[in-house]
């Protein structure tokens, strides 16, 4: 899409929203079911992914796996900021990559030790951004973006998060 397409439908929701703040309202989900193995399927709108784990941790190395999807969230989300805020306010860029990593301590996912967390105490970023633009325009972008990526903004902050288990008692099929 180009960046007058993504500016124009942008800026449609944008005043969407200003003129019904009921429309800044919008509920995204996921639906995920267990294939086998390690392996997982998961539906986000008409989309279909995989999930699946490296050979070390019982996968088919398939896809990649939960954190990695976590980690390639924030780096795409950041990215699609960028081009966003970037495409409304008339700055043009040439290129905007992020590299994500984050150290797992595998001790706490296998309930190994006690006390070792299962996921990321740490997340790392590095973005590259690249741009015709004054360098003082490029940092207001920084700005923009970090203050208002929805991905950094859940990893950073407290969110409350709740859930159901439902136990469904299948009976075992007797050969």
């Amino acid at each position: 899409m180009s960046t007058e397409k993504v500016k124009a439908a942008l800026l449609q929701t944008i005043g969407g929203i200003q003129n019904d703040p009921k429309n800044a309202h919008a509920t995204f989900s996921v639906k995920t079911a267990w294939v086998n193995g390690v392996l997982t399927k998961a539906r986000a709108r008409q989309f279909n992914f995989t999930i699946d784990e490296p050979e070390n941790l019982g996968g088919t190395d398939l896809a990649p796996n939960p954190v990695e999807y976590l980690l390639a969230s924030l780096g795409a989300c950041q990215e699609i900021l960028y081009a966003a805020f970037a495409a409304v306010q008339g700055i043009p860029l040439t290129a905007v990559k992020v590299d994500v990593k984050g150290p797992l301590d595998l001790h706490g996912m296998f309930g190994l030790k006690e006390g070792v967390p299962a996921g990321f105490r740490e997340i790392e970023y590095h973005t590259v951004i690249e741009s015709p633009a004054p360098r003082a325009v490029i940092e207001a972008l920084i700005a923009t973006v970090e203050s208002h990526c929805p991905v950094l903004d859940t990893l950073v902050n407290p969110v409350k998060v709740t859930g159901t288990v439902e136990i469904r008692q299948t009976a075992e099929i007797l050969n």
